[in-house]
């Protein structure tokens, strides 16, 4: 087993100036799942497994779309109640969601229990969770290669030092612009990613930008990249994961140690595969992909970013 991914499953109801789509497909770890399989199977580098809970109403076909997809589902608990449910509405250029509802369900006492044959991956992947929660997986692991970790700006403000400790024990952290101002109190995004660096000795930063693409700092040195150019802007939900996922499959198959030529071909791929899921709602990007689809866009892609 590659990589083990820990995240949230949800439905989601979402609305955008494109449209609206209601308990559709969701969560940090079925986006990321999603993505780190697609890629395993397309460099044909082993498979991902998802630890996480759903409640009884996770329909029948849901389920399928992550079984067929090759994703090994021995991690996913089912307990009584309803599966983790958010609303959603974006607006205008669509940077940041209104969040309208959310009910936490099953995931609010979500306790992982990683199984035993899959507690030695080569990547693990803490996706959006508390920061005591992402520390218990850390504890349940034994990771060959590197772990990463995601957040948010809600853990910053109430579990911050727990953040902080989470990032210490990580490989690579990944949060966004706004995040990394905040966790360091300044406005200007490198010295911000340089301070975050310094106080957690975090070898790799990534910083993603939204449209503004991505900045990441890996040992003191610094790579920007720009988003995929994409007319069709249709639901961004679950575009940061997906993004995290490539990321993971790609760490996987190059394996130790990671480099920063490396680490920058992998944010190409990351960057390529989260256009896919920004142009349709929920995961029908992710879902229809294909090798061809995927090839055509990275050439356009490297003909963009390559001197």
């Amino acid at each position: 087993m590659s990589v083990l991914i820990v995240g949230s499953l949800a439905y989601d109801s979402v609305t955008s100036p494109e449209g609206s789509v209601e308990r559709a497909l969701g969560g940090s770890a079925t986006y990321g799942g999603l993505a780190c399989q697609f890629h395993l199977r397309r460099l044909n580098q082993g498979h991902a497994a998802l630890v996480g809970v759903i409640g009884a109403d996770f329909a029948d076909e849901d389920r399928e779309v992550l079984a067929s997809s090759g994703l090994d589902l021995s991690g996913l608990e089912t307990a009584e109640g309803d599966t983790f449910r958010w609303e959603g509405a974006y607006h205008g250029a669509m940077a940041e969601a209104e969040t309208l509802a959310t009910h936490l369900n099953v995931f609010e006492h979500f306790e992982p229990r990683v199984p035993d044959a899959l507690v030695s991956p080569s990547v693990l992947f803490c996706a959006n969770l508390h920061p005591a929660i992402q520390q218990n997986v850390m504890d349940q692991t034994q990771v060959g290669h590197l772990t990463m970790l995601d957040s948010m700006n809600l853990w910053i403000s109430i579990a911050k030092d727990g953040l902080l400790e989470a990032m210490t024990r990580a490989d690579v952290v990944i949060i966004n612009d706004g995040e990394a101002r905040m966790l360091a109190g300044d406005e200007n995004l490198v010295r911000a990613m340089r301070d975050i660096a310094h106080t957690t000795s975090t070898r790799t930063l990534i910083v993603k930008r939204g449209e503004h693409g991505v900045l990441a700092c890996h040992e003191g040195e610094f790579v920007a990249l720009p988003a995929f150019p994409t007319e069709a802007v249709v639901d961004p939900t679950g575009c940061g994961d997906t993004f995290a996922g490539t990321l993971a499959a790609w760490f996987a198959s190059e394996g130790p140690p990671l480099s920063l030529p490396s680490l920058r071909q992998g944010l190409v791929h990351a960057t390529v595969t989260a256009s896919f899921t920004l142009e349709a709602f929920g995961t029908e990007g992710l879902q229809s992909l294909t090798p061809a689809l995927y090839d055509d866009r990275l050439e356009a892609y490297l003909k963009m970013v390559s001197p």
